[in-house]
């Protein structure tokens, strides 16, 4: 043990330095949002091995390889987003903090280090689960950047309603690399997740209105006027409340309850908001906002414990 008088360790500029851009480039991947996505993984790995018939849970490996893969391919997304995006990311309160619009990463960098990340990923994925994982997950990577970045965002108020199902891979991936196909019930998930996207991202935008017209960017709450952004929240809450039920043959009560309860206080919640526009009061969109991620992660939840727990699936009704 070090004396009382003994001298500490000094941080060394260049370690200061060094950790410092670590961490401008760890932000550049956006950490949090992929966090969201794995968690969507997982449960659809554990439905899929039921459904493939095998009596069991995906083993460790599998999930590990799966999991790793499926973060460096959204790292890879993220970060070429933010080459694209710089110009906005600098104009918007919101955003001015990310690494490219303080010039803490040079931009060629960034670009660099994120399609060196698509890269690993597919290659990977390919090699650890399967070729059409990998090659899911560079679509994903594309339909995010070439899509809903450069082709969408800037040009119509659609933007993250197609935009967005490049969040909805993750799904088919993990399905992907479990069973070496695309089952329904993953595109069932892969829909449940896609009407779950415009109301929880046009919360947002309410919330930041001012920060998104400031950056020119047309999201629907900057060019449609409050009810009319709050009636298609509540369409959007039904569609996605409604879909979830059609996962209800491959799964049992449990999964029922949950998508059943949840669904009913989501479009609740979103008529809530709806009718707080409309009588001119004070709204708080950002309520829906957290209760949007509270309700995903509550249903894939479900989807996992249905399927550990190997309870009778309710099968079709007719």
């Amino acid at each position: 043990m070090l004396s009382p008088s003994a001298p500490r360790a000094r941080t060394t500029p260049t370690l200061q330095r060094s950790r410092s851009v670590l961490r401008a480039y760890l932000s550049l991947t956006k950490t949090r949002i992929i966090e969201q996505l794995l968690v969507v993984t997982v449960p659809a790995m554990f439905l899929a091995e039921r459904r493939a018939g095998n009596g069991s849970l995906p083993s460790v490996w599998l999930l590990a390889a799966t999991l790793l893969g499926g973060a460096v391919a959204a790292a890879s997304a993220h970060a070429l987003n933010c080459v694209a995006d710089a110009d906005i990311d600098a104009k918007m309160k919101r955003t001015q903090s990310r690494p490219l619009a303080r010039d803490q990463v040079p931009r060629g960098h960034a670009l660099i280090f994120g399609l060196v990340l698509g890269a690993l990923s597919a290659v990977w994925l390919g090699l650890t689960t399967n070729w059409l994982a990998a090659a899911l997950a560079v679509l994903a990577i594309a339909f995010y950047v070439l899509v809903y970045t450069l082709l969408l965002k800037r040009r119509t108020a659609q933007n993250i309603v197609w935009g967005g199902a490049a969040g909805c891979m993750p799904v088919v991936i993990g399905w992907a690399a479990v069973t070496g196909t695309v089952g329904w019930p993953a595109l069932v998930m892969f829909g449940v997740i896609f009407f779950w996207t415009p109301p929880h991202f046009w919360a947002l935008a309410m919330r930041y209105r001012e920060d998104y017209a400031a950056a020119g960017v047309p999201m629907l709450p900057v060019v449609a006027t409050p009810e009319q952004v709050s009636r298609r929240i509540v369409a959007y809450s039904w569609a996605m409340a409604l879909w979830s039920l059609l996962l209800l043959p491959v799964t049992s009560w449990v999964y029922g309850v949950v998508a059943v309860l949840g669904g009913g206080w989501f479009v609740l919640m979103a008529h809530r908001l709806h009718s707080s526009v409309r009588a001119g009061e004070e709204t708080r969109p950002m309520r829906l906002f957290h209760l949007s991620n509270t309700y995903l992660c509550g249903l894939f939840v479900a989807v996992a414990a249905d399927a550990a727990l190997g309870l009778p699936a309710l099968g079709w009704p007719f």
